[in-house]
């Protein structure tokens, strides 16, 4: 299976990936700035107390473990990494229902998280995301769709956290936890289209095989 991760374009080529060492690189590449900023994140959400900055750490551990799946299971059987994908599917389709529902508890239990921390590592994420996007920025071209597709992905995460940014800006001035909590319910509703996708394409995978 070319693209582990489905639609949501996680993983990129992985037959470019085993020919293009520049490409591989900027895989790794990406993995790294995922999954050490996630991890710094999740920390961030805790002291912020911020729901929506949780469920970002979580969409940056997800898509840096993800690309790093995709990366190990380069030489294995195709049928052997649809199943991986479908785990993967299955796992970010738990992390999103779990982050609906501490959203719908937060809702419960309101309170305002820390805006001005919320606001500066909401800006660091941008940063972050927005430096993965120019690393893959060059293989967006040249008729490689997935490549195009990785590269999206990245964008996007880069408008998830300008929205988080906002959410930050609006609790600051409303003194309100429901920005916070209306951000992270979205990025949820994102984990779950993307498992979905995810599934989608690593159930074709398997019946396509012989």
């Amino acid at each position: 299976m070319e693209n582990e991760s489905g639609g949501c374009g996680c993983t990129g080529d992985t037959k470019r990936a085993e020919t293009d060492p520049a490409y591989r690189r900027a895989l790794w590449w990406v993995v790294i700035l995922n999954v050490g900023f996630g991890l710094c994140e999740i920390v961030g959400g805790f002291l912020a107390n911020s729901q929506a900055l949780k469920a970002d750490a979580l969409d940056f551990l997800g898509d840096g473990s993800i690309t790093f799946v995709g990366l190990l299971a380069l030489g294995w059987a195709a049928s052997t990494r649809a199943k991986v994908a479908m785990t993967q599917g299955l796992f970010l389709g738990a992390l999103g229902l779990w982050v609906l529902g501490m959203a719908l508890w937060r809702a419960l239990t309101a309170t305002p998280p820390e805006a001005e921390l919320m606001g500066g590592i909401g800006i660091v994420a941008l940063a972050v995301n927005v430096t993965a996007a120019l690393i893959l920025a060059r293989f967006r071209h040249g008729g490689d769709a997935q490549a195009r597709a990785i590269w999206l992905f990245s964008r996007n995460d880069a408008l998830a956290n300008i929205a988080v940014i906002s959410a930050a800006a609006l609790v600051f001035a409303l003194d309100s936890a429901w920005p916070d909590i209306v951000v992270a319910a979205g990025i949820a509703i994102l984990f779950l289209q993307s498992a979905w996708e995810i599934l989608h394409d690593a159930r074709k995978e398997l019946r396509e095989q012989p």
